[in-house]
């Protein structure tokens, strides 16, 4: 047998109260709380390692042996949270119809096109650190597993988690290189043999 308990659930059963909140606060606080890192281990501790210490049984146990050790921890954290929420106070002060139109023009139509055309951009940035030319490919060479070209040099672009699933059913002759989608952009890695043939190219357009 299989289920699950939710959390209201395990709540009843532990005769602890659920606190009520308006309609969309408890969305807006838990973003302005990650916004604001206002419950990081710096602020309220690391909890997972203070629930191994806490040898007592109840919520009221517990809440007293928490806050000898963290007496300020709750209002540094409220503080944190109520400072970011008036920041998105100011900022949804700025909002209207036409900021969303952008932001959601830039979403749908904008980064849709950036996430099916990111390649380009890797092997252009790549091209302009190596003082080398680059180009797509032919459908013709997309079949034999080349995704574009740095000067001469066929190369194909893979996700880093390719590396380790080594896609044993796959054969590339080129040289590869690998790519991590991060938050904030994309991390590339170009394997050294690859990096010094490019060295090689740009010094010679150089000359």
């Amino acid at each position: 047998m299989e289920f699950k308990i939710k959390v209201e659930e395990i709540r009843r059963l532990m005769e602890i109260e659920s606190p009520e909140f308006p309609k969309y606060v408890t969305q807006i606080l838990n973003l302005a709380n990650q916004n604001a890192q206002a419950t990081r281990p710096k602020v309220v501790g690391q909890m997972s390692e203070l629930v191994k210490e806490f040898t007592g049984r109840t919520l009221g146990e517990w809440e007293e042996w928490y806050l000898r050790r963290y007496p300020d921890s709750i209002d540094k954290a409220t503080k944190k949270i109520l400072e970011m929420i008036n920041n998105f106070k100011d900022a949804i002060n700025q909002i209207d119809e036409s900021m969303i139109r952008q932001w959601v023009r830039d979403l749908v139509i904008v980064k849709t096109f950036i996430g099916l055309r990111f390649q380009e951009a890797i092997l252009k940035k790549i091209a302009e650190k190596f003082n080398t030319k680059y180009r797509l490919t032919t459908p013709e060479e997309e079949s034999k597993g080349i995704d574009g070209f740095l000067g001469e040099i066929p190369v194909s672009l893979k996700p880093i988690t390719y590396q380790s699933k080594k896609m044993l059913t796959e054969k590339i002759d080129v040289d590869i290189i690998y790519y991590e989608k991060q938050k904030d952009g994309l991390k590339i890695i170009i394997p050294i043999d690859l990096e010094n043939k490019l060295r090689h190219v740009g010094e010679t357009r150089g000359n």
